[in-house]
C-alpha cells in the first residue's frame, strides 16, 4: 500500500532571482496532481486530496509508461498547444488532450525517496520516464539562472517559474518552494470571475 503524500505548495514571491543552490522550472498552468502507480493502475489525487474522476485515458497512460512496479509522482495535469505551452481553459472545459508533466519522484518500488535531495529525485524520475512520445512527460530544470528563465517564460506568455532548493527533501515544513508569476500572463485574465460564477452556479 502506497503512503498518502501531502504535496508541497509553492509560496508566491514577486521577483525572480539567481542562486547556484536552487533549481528553476517552468510553471505549467493546469491541475496539480499526485500520481500513485501500483499493480498496473494509476490514481490521480488533487492538491486537496480528492481523486480525479475523469482523466481515465491519462491515468492508463501514466500506468503504462512508468517503468516500475510502484511509484508516486508529483506533477501537473495540463493541455498543451502546438508550441508546448499549457492551455488552462482547454483543460478546464475538456477541449484538449491532457498530459501529465511530472516534476518529482517521491516513491519507487518500495523505497521512500522523500529524504533524498531534490536533484537526485529528479534524476531518478528522468530515468523512470521513457523517452518515447506519450502522455507522461518529464519536467526538466535549470540550475542557478532563475532570472533568465523567468524572462523567457514571460516572453513566451507562460504562467511563470518555480524555484526549489537543489538539496531540499520533500517535506511541507521544510524551506518552501517559491513561485514567481508572470504579471502579464494572458490566461489569468478573468479567471477569478469565472470561478466565482461557477461556484454561484
Amino acid at each position: 500500500m502506497l503512503p498518502a503524500v501531502e504535496p508541497i505548495n509553492p509560496v508566491l514571491q514577486r521577483e525572480p532571482f539567481d542562486d547556484p543552490n536552487w533549481a528553476f522550472e517552468t510553471k505549467f498552468d493546469g491541475f496539480r496532481g499526485i500520481a500513485y502507480v501500483e499493480a498496473g493502475e494509476c490514481r490521480l489525487i488533487s492538491r486537496k486530496g480528492h481523486a480525479y474522476k475523469r482523466f481515465e485515458s491519462l491515468r492508463h497512460a501514466i500506468a503504462a509508461n512508468v517503468t516500475a512496479e510502484s511509484a508516486i509522482l508529483d506533477g501537473e495535469i495540463v493541455c498543451l498547444d502546438e508550441q508546448g505551452r499549457s492551455q488552462f481553459y482547454d483543460l478546464m472545459f475538456r477541449r484538449g488532450q491532457p498530459y501529465f508533466y511530472a516534476f518529482d519522484l517521491l516513491w519507487l518500488d518500495g523505497e521512500d525517496l522523500r529524504e533524498l535531495p531534490l536533484v537526485e529525485r529528479k534524476s531518478r524520475l528522468k530515468d523512470l520516464i521513457p523517452e518515447r512520445p506519450s502522455l507522461l512527460l518529464y519536467l526538466d530544470h535549470i540550475e542557478g539562472q532563475g532570472v533568465d528563465l523567468y524572462h523567457l517564460a514571460c516572453g513566451l506568455d507562460l504562467e511563470g517559474i518555480v524555484a526549489k532548493p537543489k538539496a531540499s527533501v520533500y517535506r511541507s515544513e521544510q524551506r518552501p518552494w517559491i513561485k514567481v508569476k508572470n504579471p502579464s500572463y494572458s490566461q489569468a485574465e478573468g479567471r477569478r470571475e469565472l470561478f466565482d460564477s461557477r461556484r454561484r452556479g
